[in-house]
């Protein structure tokens, strides 16, 4: 990666005052319910009607789409204050927004590849929630190698028909509108002949199954398309360009993922911490090290997402570095909650309803969702160290 200068990450007056509002609004209106998030079931409509009332409570108060453009619903705030927003949310413990591959994906992919009527179309419904999105990438045979896909969409004229099937898709049983990547044509590069679609999720040959987790929860789903109709103005960039769409969406993915990750590893193992001395174990020489050792970990991952904060601001675009600290960050927090299973001996294994129980099963997911680990050291050994491709 070529040198950064790096920026100066001390807050300026007009960002104190920022960062101060921010936790005073978070004071005064955190919902009560946040407290229990952790057990509550990811696949019920309660659940939905919550996060979709508090996505709309933050627009409402101007911190959704923060760093947006004001033409678009944004409130054309600096990338800073977006990251300052952010980190507070985290330590104040509060619900995200329930829009979030919306927000992190499809907003800044339609901003970057869609037409002027598509902007004005989706852009404010992603903001206030009123329409949900997911991304439709992943499929059976091809979630390490996104290339290998297979779901057609066959040309009938003014309208597409998608056949095919995706897995791992999140919320897919709440959205309206999916990020979809397809097949075209078959071509010599497999990466070639790819169409990028916006697809109605509630359209006829749409069939979601959701996939019950360990934690208990169905937060993912599987995706049936049989003859789906997608209309042509529906297509993001350029007919059998899709893959030039894909790489903005997973550059925006794990560039904004990133950022927060590493926020919230810095939080994990404060509670860590405290766990650990309130488990009477906190002396035990062992484990000192191993909750020291996370601690470093951790504050090395915030010193990378400050390089990619640098990167973005300085150039414009995400870089390598939200690969880095999804594949840390992915491997960290499961060996976080294993360490939090320790501490509780014999009783992390039966205890129900414990928030690290439920932190160690979900953990699990976090080394296959948004780029599984050994592709992301692929990614990273040919891109970053410029080493020979595996295949």
């Amino acid at each position: 990666m070529p040198y950064i200068d790096p920026m100066d990450f001390d807050l300026t007056p007009d960002e104190t005052a920022f960062r101060d509002e921010v936790r005073s609004w978070l004071r005064a209106n955190r919902p009560a319910w946040a407290d229990s998030a952790d057990e509550e079931d990811a696949s019920s409509a309660e659940w939905l009607e919550r996060r979709i009332a508090w996505q709309r409570k933050m627009h409402e108060a101007g911190y959704v789409g923060l760093n947006w453009p004001q033409e678009y619903g944004g409130r054309g705030a600096t990338l800073m204050e977006q990251i300052i927003f952010s980190q507070e949310m985290i330590e104040a413990r509060a619900p995200g927004p329930i829009n979030v591959l919306g927000l992190g994906m499809g907003g800044p992919v339609i901003m970057a590849h869609g037409t002027e009527g598509q902007k004005r179309r989706y852009l404010s419904k992603i903001l206030s929630a009123e329409e949900i999105w997911c991304q439709g990438f992943s499929e059976p045979n091809a979630g390490s190698d996104l290339s290998a896909l297979q779901t057609r969409a066959v040309d009938v004229g003014d309208h597409y028909l998608v056949t095919g099937q995706k897995v791992w898709t999140t919320l897919a049983q709440f959205a309206k509108w999916c990020l979809l990547l397809t097949r075209e044509r078959q071509e010599a590069n497999p990466r070639h002949g790819l169409t990028y679609v916006i697809a109605d999720m509630k359209s006829p040959g749409v069939d979601v199954r959701p996939l019950r987790q360990i934690t208990g929860e169905a937060e993912f789903n599987e995706v049936f398309f049989n003859e789906v109709r997608v209309p042509k103005q529906q297509v993001l960039g350029e007919p059998g360009r899709g893959w030039d769409v894909a790489i903005t969406t997973l550059l925006h993915e794990r560039g904004t993922l990133g950022t927060a990750l590493a926020n919230q590893a810095s939080v994990t193992v404060g509670e860590l911490i405290d766990h650990a001395r309130g488990s009477g174990r906190s002396g035990e020489r062992l484990l000192r090290q191993a909750i020291a050792q996370h601690y470093i970990e951790a504050r090395t991952l915030q010193l990378v997402g400050q390089r990619a904060v640098t990167s973005v601001m300085k150039t414009g675009i995400p870089g390598p570095e939200g690969s880095i600290m999804k594949l840390f960050y992915s491997e960290l927090n499961q060996r976080m909650n294993e360490t939090a299973i320790d501490l509780m001996g014999p009783s992390g294994q039966v205890e129900n309803g414990n928030r690290w129980q439920y932190g160690f099963l979900r953990s699990r997911a976090n080394t296959i969702e948004a780029g599984t680990s050994e592709i992301l050291r692929n990614i990273l050994a040919e891109r970053v160290l410029g080493l020979p491709r595996s295949r």
